[in-house]
């Protein structure tokens, strides 16, 4: 974004959560650096930035996860339970499972290692601002594997009061699959294909790697994945993961 479109905007209000004083000067000072980003607030613990999130309301919060009196995954999801409108990235230097479900868990929208590239950072704070999620990118795959093995269904086991299974020369009859239909106006609904492919971009499968599971051509899979991004108004494949997670499409 260059300086006179930002100069434009109202600037995005953020509240900084962080309990080391040097590592908060510095994300201010990488945050100064965009005129369309204001940080508006500060906080050392959950609990100063449940109070601030609430006489504040700034637009979004970089929360860090392990802080004294109240960790920020406590934090976060008190200040989403009280319906404050602002939207969290977890910015830490944290990367292990645990942390980074309950953090989404809170609901967090976004998700940053500390050691971020400032101009990503600037895109998490934007896209998250503009409602979309966030994760960072080096540990995307992680998360999208979690949430992919979580919901995979789990078969259940026959009952004693259950009906017998047909017998395997009277196969039960299968439904058809159906196109997805979105929750909001996208210009058309995911087509079976094009489902199929969103599965295989949450599992983490590369382009090439979704051309050999369906036996098609890579460019028709380049198309596919294409399609897809457009029609769920996202900008890449993590984005377009996180949201068919997040929406229960796939």
């Amino acid at each position: 974004m260059n300086e006179e479109s930002q100069a434009t905007k109202t600037p995005i209000r953020i509240l900084l959560v962080e309990d080391h004083a040097l590592t908060r000067v510095g994300i201010k000072t990488v945050l100064k650096r965009e005129t369309d980003l204001t940080v508006v607030g500060e906080a050392s613990n959950g609990e100063e930035a449940v109070a601030q999130a609430e006489a504040l309301k700034p637009d979004i919060i970089l929360m860090d996860v392990g802080m004294p009196v109240m960790d920020g995954i406590q934090a976060s999801r008190k200040i989403v339970e009280s319906g404050n409108p602002a939207k969290i990235i977890m910015l830490t230097q944290h990367d292990n499972d645990q942390d980074i479900l309950a953090s989404l868990a809170a609901g967090a929208s976004g998700y940053c290692l500390k050691d971020v590239e400032s101009g990503r950072l600037y895109m998490a704070i934007r896209t998250v601002n503009a409602g979309d999620a966030w994760l960072d990118a080096s540990i995307a795959g992680k998360v999208l594997k979690l949430y992919s093995k979580q919901s995979s269904p789990v078969a259940e086991q026959p009952s004693a009061t259950q009906p017998q299974e047909k017998s395997a020369a009277e196969p039960a009859p299968v439904a058809p699959q159906k196109a997805y239909e979105p929750d909001r106006p996208y210009a058309e609904p995911l087509s079976p294909r094009e489902l199929e492919v969103l599965g295989l971009i949450v599992e983490g499968l590369s382009n090439q790697q979704i051309s050999d599971r369906l036996i098609i051509s890579l460019p028709t899979t380049k198309t596919h994945v294409r399609n897809i991004l457009n029609k769920l108004a996202v900008d890449d494949r993590t984005q377009a993961a996180v949201h068919a997670m997040r929406r229960g499409i796939v």
